[in-house]
Formats: C-alpha cells, structure tokens, sequence
C-alpha cells in the first residue's frame, strides 16, 4: 500500500492513498444478524459508490435512455460520496496492513514528515473516537421510534456513522502502533506544494502531470477539494 502526503496550503497536509475496494462475490448470501447486514450494505454502498466515480462521468456524456435527470443526480451524489470519503478509506486500508510506503515531497525533511503523519494519524483516532461515542450514543436512541411502523432510517443512518468510524479508529490506531513505515522523497509532490497558488487553468495542468507521474487516478479532484491558497 502507498500512501501520499499531499500538500494543500502553505503548512498544511492531507494523507491520501488509491485503494481498490474488494467487492463480495455475486450471489454470496447475505449474513444474519444486525451489525452484519450493516457491515454488508456498509460495504455494498461504498463499491457502488466507487463504481459511479469510475463510470458515472462517461455515462454523464450524450443522450441515453439511464440518462435522465434523477440518473444524473445519482450518480452525481454517488461520485461525491467516493470522493469525500478520501482519508477515511485510508484509515480502513491502513487496519490490513503490516507495511506501508510514504511518499513525502522532498521539500522537507524525512523527520518533519514522520512527524506530520504521526499528528494526523492521531488527530483522526481521536476524532473518530469522539465520534464514535456520539453516534453510539444517537443508534441507541434511535430505538425509541421502533414502534413506528416501517425501517427505522434513523437506527440505519447511526449504524452506518457507526461502522465508518469503527473502522477509520482502527486504521488510525494500527497505523500508529504496528504498520511499518517506508519512507520515500517525491519531488512530484513538491510541485503541488507550488501549485496551490497559481491561477485555476495552470494549477489544474500542473496537477494533472504530477498525476500522471504518480499514476493517482483521482489526485486532481481530491487536490481540488482540499488545496487552499497560502
């Protein structure tokens, strides 16, 4: 696994990585029990979501018969979700694994970096376990509208705050106390760095050749989203 710290203001970084989500067999038969079949739908909305930011943008293109405005907006919605959940599912990969590849531009040195990474990966365990506690805290109130006829949207949207932080406080926690760190300069990520404050039409060819370079399918969006002028 790589993972890259990207740059996105004068002194600010985000962890990034491109993962390939692993999809169940077709057929499998669904798990009993409740958190189970949360933890399959978890995982079923999250491969449909980045099967949509793969094909959604081709589909989006010329007339056809799925092409209707409330196709579009699904899809569209779909996209946002793969693409805001960007460090989340990097903490989700990172629980898997044992060692991992840094890459850090090679503007600063390996112990600023080490000492950046080490910030944001506890940053996002405390985050995630305050939120954790939060949602807990509203999945269990949710049962008082059990008695209300129909599924209990309310019990699911907890549940699925629930999973995402579970899981996202693992990675950070592995992150920090097993995975082996493989540190690794990349000038290409330099030059983000120096892109953050050129004009939008520069910027966006400055950052689609440093993801060519790094072969990150999605940089440029993720970069899009997070760089703030400095």
């Amino acid at each position: 696994m790589d993972v890259y710290l990207v740059p996105v203001s004068a002194d600010r970084y985000e962890l990034y990585c491109e993962e390939p989500e692993h999809e169940e067999e077709p057929g499998a038969e669904p798990p009993t029990g409740f958190f189970r079949r949360l933890m399959h739908r978890f995982r079923q909305m999250l491969a449909d979501a980045e099967r949509e930011r793969r094909q959604g943008r081709a589909l989006d293109a010329g007339p056809s018969p799925a092409n209707g405005f409330m196709s579009r907006m699904k899809r569209r919605t779909m996209r946002w979700v793969a693409e805001s959940i960007a460090q989340q599912r990097l903490l989700w990969h990172l629980r898997g694994q044992t060692e991992v590849c840094y890459f850090y531009p090679d503007d600063i040195d390996e112990a600023q970096a080490t000492s950046v990474l080490r910030a944001q990966l506890g940053h996002e365990f405390g985050r995630h376990r305050f939120w954790l506690a939060i949602d807990s805290v509203g999945f269990v109130a949710s049962g008082l509208v059990m008695l209300v006829p129909g599924p209990n949207v309310l019990a699911y949207y907890f549940g699925f705050r629930m999973v995402g932080h579970y899981l996202s406080l693992r990675g950070a926690k592995h992150g920090l106390s097993t995975v082996a760190w493989r540190n690794e300069q990349s000038a290409p990520l330099s030059v983000l760095r120096r892109a953050i404050g050129l004009a939008p039409g520069m910027r966006a060819r400055h950052v689609n050749d440093v993801a060519l370079q790094l072969r990150l399918e999605h940089l440029a969006s993720f970069f899009e989203r997070t760089a703030i002028p400095g």
